[in-house]
Order: structure tokens, then C-alpha cells, then sequence
């Protein structure tokens, strides 16, 4: 499969996973789950056809692993980003003493004043490294890096769970954790 082909079921995939199942008519159940087999077959009545080794490799090679499969391989969700109301049934974990925000250089007076909102999606998503941040930020515009103090949000009674991709994740930054 070609990498236009892998990125154009990718986009697919977020878009019917993360957002809107019922655009096709999919259930997922409360963990974010949706059955393989009922992907594939309700995809290819809106004309996105995948086999089951062309789905493997879009999630196996996705570099920001956005998307896992059971153990058996029969259902499929994203790791995280969802703006539907599912429980991806995280556990609360102890986050690093810093963590990073990348986002645009025209949200930062917002941000500063205001804090980081999770908007529409379920967590306010932080990276563990400036490199990540810095992709994330450089996908609105002028990427600016923002340092977390997340030992100290932990320390103050506030949660973080970690996706399987990696990513961290919030209900949300309050500025006074915040720096530039």
C-alpha cells in the first residue's frame, strides 16, 4: 500500500473513530471500541475499502500510533483525541515533573490568561518532549513551546492518565502552571 493510500484510510480512521461514527453507522461501544469487522463492511458502503493487512499496517506504521487494536486484533479505537463521549478507562498515573504544550504563537496571550481548555475533546493533550510539542505547535501556525508544571498539578490534587500512544492527558492547565 502506498503512503497516500495509508494516510487517506488514517484520516478515515480519526475521522469515524474519534469524532463521528455515526456517519456510517457504527456503534462503538463505552471504551471507544468498534468491531473490525463492522468498520470494514459499513466503511466500504461509503466507498473506503481496506483489507485487514491494509488496516494492520495504517495502524502499525502510524507515527503517532493514533489508533490500537485489541489483543486479538478484533476491535479497533483511537488512543485518544475523541470530541464523543467515550471512557477510554485510563488509569490516574503520577505525570512527570514537566511536561509541554505546543500550540500556535496567536494563542498564547489566550492561554496565558485563560489556561489550556480541553475545547471539544475529552482532555487537554500534553507532550513528554519539546520535539513532539513542537510538531503539535507547528500544525497551528507558529509553534511556541509551553513547559507544564505537572509534578505540582499533581501535587495539588489534579489527574493525568497517559494514552497508548504516549500522550498526557488533562481536564486542564490552569496559567499558573504555565510558562513560556
Amino acid at each position: 500500500m502506498n503512503e497516500i493510500e495509508t494516510k487517506k484510510i488514517s484520516k478515515f480512521l480519526s475521522l469515524i473513530l474519534r469524532h463521528q461514527p455515526e456517519s456510517i453507522g457504527l456503534k462503538l461501544d463505552e471504551n471507544g471500541w468498534a468491531d473490525v469487522e463492522e468498520l470494514r463492511t459499513k466503511s466500504a458502503k461509503k466507498r473506503m475499502h481496506f483489507t485487514l493487512e491494509e488496516l494492520d499496517e495504517v495502524v502499525e506504521t502510524n507515527n503517532k500510533k493514533r489508533f490500537a487494536f485489541n489483543d486479538d486484533k478484533t476491535k479497533i479505537r483511537a488512543s485518544q483525541g475523541h470530541s464523543i463521549d467515550i471512557d477510554l478507562a485510563l488509569e490516574a498515573l503520577q505525570p512527570p515533573e514537566f511536561l509541554y504544550h505546543g500550540t500556535a504563537e496567536t494563542n498564547i496571550s489566550s492561554i496565558l490568561e485563560k489556561g489550556i481548555e480541553k475545547r471539544n475533546r475529552q482532555h487537554v493533550h500534553l507532550s513528554a518532549d519539546k520535539e513532539t510539542a513542537t510538531k503539535v505547535g507547528m500544525r497551528h501556525g507558529k509553534p511556541v513551546i509551553l513547559t507544564i508544571r505537572t509534578g505540582k498539578m499533581h501535587e495539588d490534587g489534579l489527574f493525568f492518565y497517559q494514552s497508548a500512544n504516549g500522550v498526557w492527558l488533562t481536564e486542564f492547565v490552569d496559567s499558573k502552571y504555565i510558562s513560556k
